[in-house]
């Protein structure tokens, strides 16, 4: 006696059925919008990360926008933090020239 069922339409249809996902137009899906390289590593980091949002529902969105947001905010302010040229120094006291006096005396 053998223990194998016999293959019939019931089974191949069973055996379908498990290889082929059912579609769902609710599920996440990756929207697959192009992401150009802008040459600063840490806007690039931010900008892969939301790839992330492709593969999570809709409410797991927020998150990595946020996330993403706050990393880029980051990233100007680090720009700016980035210290430029020295300030020209004022000339020394003596080389200033007076203001005009708006004082008068009449005579």
């Amino acid at each position: 006696m053998t223990d194998s069922v016999p293959a019939g339409p019931a089974a191949e249809a069973q055996e379908n059925a498990e290889v082929e996902p059912e579609y769902d137009p609710a599920a996440p899906a990756p929207i697959d919008a192009p992401r150009t390289p802008t040459g600063n590593a840490d806007v690039d980091a931010q900008l892969d990360r939301l790839a992330d949002a492709d593969h999570l529902a809709t409410d797991g969105h927020l998150e990595v926008y946020e996330d993403v947001h706050r990393g880029l905010r980051d990233a100007l302010t680090a720009l700016d933090a980035r210290p430029g040229p020295p300030a020209p120094a004022p000339p020394p006291y003596g080389d200033r020239t007076p203001s005009p006096s708006y004082h008068q005396s009449r005579s």
